[in-house]
Formats: structure tokens, sequence, C-alpha cells
């Protein structure tokens, strides 16, 4: 059964490359349990059809396909898709499908998956692939919750579940704070194994501690530390081309004595010539079977917040954000994030708060959060500064300084709130510990789901104003609580908007879909555009980038048509489609809402 099947123990990471490490088997549990008694969906319904096949693919020769992959990596390692889908929850998650289904659950599923145990098997994969004219959508672990998860663009797309048997960590390297991994290592496994080795390193590690490092930072994901921009920290990758030929990047191209690897790889990013890492990022012209990453030195850390009294506080407080980042003295990445958001993370839900139809209204909010730690604000600012405690003092005497002169700002260090404030994990996460916390707000509604809305704009009071005003007046319009949580550096922001939904309601995931459609239309318009997205939204936030009569689409296109010229590897990933399906309906854009049904559309 390719879909992950929901047990009552939670699997181990030493039981299971995926599962969870015993420091939080306890919060583990507990998080599933709560899920599960939110949940009214049944853990898994009758299919409407047994398997999803590839377009244009028969039954037949869908089955000669699957019996010749068999052969070549063993029959386990080939599932037909038929067996009851299973969303499960994020440490048992499906491999099948999208467990956060904005549109029907059995329209984005694969028609098979397969497990490649190395890259050669990997490159057999892919050849197949091109032999048989099958699109193959390739996952680390399938843990990208809110912008599609395991599922493929395309229906019945066989999807390539890395993870599963390549998920080694083949290098640990203290000297050079630098590691290689495969696909299905998790934060939590580099962790652990950094912790094992006794290495005074640190992983930069996102919200949740599951996801693939390989994975998340080809997606460009975030974290919080220093090193938190993940694609900017790797080192070298090793991919396998469209076509099953293997490339290897920055020093690696460079064979290394008597057939070792390069020395350098993991020391310095690029090469001679053009650098060609970036074009397998948020791509679909490789597969990536091997990534190096550099680690953060373990360092002296403070973590603390601010909180803020008032919604119009806003601009200025980002005003005051930007000279202390551009100048370093913000020792990370910090979160701006609305006093909503406290709520939902101390496991409260919409309904504790509120009753009937509609947003939650601002009074309820604030009478909610008088009861909470940090009490009734507007904005919570987390930080954390690095350094020597000299040093850290010195710079949160700055920070401290700089705050105060927004009128009723109050700042908190951990020690100041109690053990269960989500202020001691963001420490934890800004030093380098994966935690699974982030999990206590899908349960705001029943049967949570979640996208995300991530526009980019300046660090500038006035235009992070213009995004929140077109975020905040178009969840009004469709009656979905905002959850903004903004990451701000010294020149940019991303504005994370958390969508949270039930996946039982049908006209509420309508909403959620005309609000995503207008928010991505109303922000191009201004010149904000996302930096990562749904699936399902890919072609309409691709299209928004249409300078010069889309010349960066055009060059996309033209790279994906030379390198896979059969149009196998993911397409329609991030809106990049090969000529095999090019302007033949399967683009979704602005106009498209009833998403029941995905495919060719006239």
């Amino acid at each position: 059964m390719a879909a992950e099947t929901v047990t009552n123990a939670i699997p181990s990471l030493k039981e299971k490359y995926s599962g969870a490490p015993a420091r939080l088997n306890q919060e583990a549990e507990e998080a599933k349990k709560l899920i599960l008694l939110n949940r009214t969906l049944p853990a898994s319904r009758p299919r409407k059809s047994q398997v999803r096949l590839p377009p244009d693919v028969t039954a037949e020769d869908f089955e000669t396909a699957i019996k010749e992959l068999r052969a070549e990596i063993g029959d386990a390692n080939v599932e037909i898709n038929d067996k009851a889908l299973v969303d499960g929850w994020y440490i048992e998650h499906p491999n099948t499908h999208d467990a956060f289904h904005i549109a029907d659950q059995e329209e984005l599923v694969s028609s098979a998956v397969v497990y490649p145990g190395s890259t050669a098997e990997v490159q057999t994969t892919v050849r197949w692939a091109n032999k048989f004219g099958i699109p193959i959508y390739p996952i680390s672990l399938g843990r990208n919750v809110g912008y599609g998860g395991a599922a493929p663009r395309v229906p019945g797309g066989v999807v390539v579940d890395l993870g599963r048997r390549m998920h080694g960590i083949l290098s640990l390297d203290g000297e050079n704070a630098s590691c290689v991994v495969e696909p299905g290592v998790t934060y939590f496994a580099l962790h652990e194994a950094l912790a094992a080795r006794n290495l005074p390193l640190w992983v930069d590690t996102p919200d949740l501690g599951g996801g693939s490092v390989l994975g998340n930072a080809i997606d460009r994901g975030v974290g919080y530390t220093p090193y938190g921009d993940h694609f900017a920290n790797h080192c070298g990758l090793e991919v396998v081309l469209p076509s099953g030929e293997l490339l290897r990047t920055g020093m690696g191209a460079m064979p290394g004595p008597e057939g070792a690897d390069n020395p350098t790889w993991q020391s310095f990013q690029h090469a001679f010539g053009p650098a060609v890492d970036g074009v397998f990022s948020q791509s679909n012209f490789g597969v990536v079977t091997k990534m190096g990453m550099q680690l953060m030195p373990a360092a002296g850390h403070q973590s603390y917040c601010f909180t803020f009294p008032r919604d119009g506080d806003f601009e200025r407080i980002v005003e005051l954000i930007r000279p202390l980042a551009q100048q370093r003295i913000l020792g990370n990445i910090p979160q701006l994030r609305h006093v909503i958001q406290e709520l939902s993370v101390a496991g409260l839900r919409k309904a504790d708060v509120h009753s009937g139809p509609g947003q939650v209204e601002r009074e309820e909010i604030r009478k909610a959060a008088r009861q909470l730690p940090l009490g009734d604000c507007a904005w919570v600012f987390y930080g954390t500064q690095y350094g020597p405690p000299e040093s850290i003092a010195a710079q949160l005497e700055i920070v401290k300084a700089a705050f105060a002169q927004v009128e009723g700002s109050r700042f908190f260090l951990p020690d100041d709130l109690p053990e269960s404030h989500y202020l001691h994990d963001r420490a934890l996460v800004c030093s380098g510990t994966p935690v699974l916390r982030e999990l206590d707000w899908l349960n705001w509604v029943p049967n949570g789901a979640h996208l995300f809305f991530s526009p980019i704009t300046p660090t500038r009071g006035k235009d992070a104003r213009t995004v929140h005003d077109i975020i905040v007046a178009a969840h009004e319009r469709h009656g979905i609580d905002l959850f903004p949580t903004l990451c701000v550096a010294g020149r940019e922001i991303h504005y994370i908007t958390n969508i949270i939904f039930d996946r039982a309601d049908a006209d509420m995931k309508t909403r959620v879909i005309r609000l995503m459609r207008e928010m991505i239309a109303e922000c191009a318009a201004k010149g904000f555009g996302e930096y990562r997205t749904h699936i399902l939204f890919a072609d309409q936030v691709a299209g928004t980038y249409n300078w010069n009569n889309s010349a960066f689409m055009r060059f996309n296109e033209t790279i994906k048509d030379a390198l896979d010229p059969n149009g196998i590897l993911a397409p329609g990933r991030n809106g990049i489609w090969p000529k095999r399906y090019r302007g033949k309906g399967w683009e979704l854009g602005v106009e498209d809402v009833d998403l029941t049904s995905i495919g060719p559309r006239s």
C-alpha cells in the first residue's frame, strides 16, 4: 500500500527514516491525538476508480511498463496506487496525493509510486519514463505541506519517492562544517546525527523539523539562524538529468584523486564557468540525488520577543527592523507575527473564541489574548542574538532602544514566560534544534489543512502596508481568518500568509481558491510576486513574471525543451510545461476556481 497508514504508535527516528526523534515522542503523540480528535472526515473512503492512469497511456501499456520497471529495480520498489487514499498526519503522511487537498482528494493522485535505492536506480527510472512516455514526479519525502505535498501536477503521474530508500547522511565534516545528504534525510535525522557525534554544529531548520534538508533547500525554503537561506548555504549537487545522464555541479564537476569525490566540493559553491545550480531549484530540469550543505558552528545565543499594542504600529515596526537588519545588529531572520498566531499556536480552536460563521472578530482575538502570557497586543516580534554574552547584551540594548520608540512595546525573555509558551520552541529552532510545535495551529478548524500565500516585499513600511492591506481586504471578502507571519530581512520580507481551511467544507475550499487567485493577481498588479506557491496556483504565479513578453518563462521553456524533449520530468511543476503539454489546456489561471477536475481544459 503506497499511502501511509496512520497507526497508534508514533514511528521513531530509529525505526523509520522519517520518524520523530525520541525526545519529541510525547509531543508527537499529543499532536497526533489532537489532530485526529479534530477530524470529522473518515480515515479513508472507497476510491472512485481503481487506478488513475497517466494521460495518453492505456491500461495495457501501463501494465507492460510497470512490469519492466519492476524487473529493473525490484517488485517491492514499484507499487500501484490502487488502495484507499489516507491523508494521515505530518509524521505518517501519504506519498500518493496531497494530504491537504484543496481540489478533490482523488484529482492530484499518482498511478504508482517508485522507490529507487540509488542514483543508478533513479537513472533507470528516468530512462524508463522516457521509453514509455510516462510523467514522473520526484519527491524527497512529500512533506512540502501547504504547497502540494506529494501530489503530481498531472493526475496519474508516477511519484518517485526518493526518501524511502535514499536517506543516508553520506558525509559529516566537522572541520569544514558541512555535510552531504540524500533526499530522505530530515532535519530531525541530521540534528540527531550531529548530536551523536558531539559535533558543535547546527542545522538551520524551518518551523517543522520533519522535512527534507535537500528538498527544502531545492525549493528555496528558509529557516531562522544566520544560515536561514537554505539554498544559499547548499554547496554542490548531484543531479540526474531528464535524459538519465548524471551531472555534478560546483567543484564536484572536477574528479577527485583516484576516483574519490572532489575534496573542495563542499568548500566552494561555484566552479569555473556558469553557475548552474540555480536552474535545479524550483524547477523540473533534473532530479537532485545528493546535496552538500554548509552548517553553522554552534554559538552563544539568546532568544526573546517584543509585543506591540496596536495594529497600526505595523509600518513603524517594519521601518525600525530595516536598519537593525541591514547593519547586522539583528542576529537572525526574525519573525513578526500577528497576535492571532499566539492563539492558534497555543492550541486554541476558532470555536473556543468565536461562534457562528464569518471571521473571528478583532475584539474576540483581544479577549482571548488577554488570557495568554503575552497579554493583549497586536504584533509579536521573535528574534535571536548570537555571540558571547557581552556581545549579545550590547546588541539587545540597541534593539530595545529601537523598539522602545513604539509606545507600549514590551520585552520578554524565555525565563519571563511559562515553559509551554511558544518562545521556548523558537529558542530551540533558532539554535539548530528542530521541533513539532507548529502543528498546533492546524486545529483552528475541523479537518485542518492549509495553503501558503507567500509574496515578497521590500523592507519598507509603505510596501509592506500595501501588501498587508490587499491580503486583509481579500480575507474579509471571503470570510477567511488571517494568519500573517513576516520573515523580515534587511532588504526584503517574506510575507507568509497561512490560510487554514476545513478539508470537509466544499464551500470554504472554493472561497479559499478565490482568495488565492485574487491575492496573486492584486499583489502582482502592484509589483509584488510570490516566491513559492501550491502546485495548483503555479501557472498563475509564473504568469505574473511576464516582463518583456514573458522572457523569463520563454527562457525556462527553452531549457526545459532542450533537457527534456519527451516532457517526462514533473510537467507543470512551478508553472513550467514541456512542449508535449504546453498550450493544450493544462495551465490554470486566475479564472480557474472550479478545481473539481484537473486536466486539459478547452
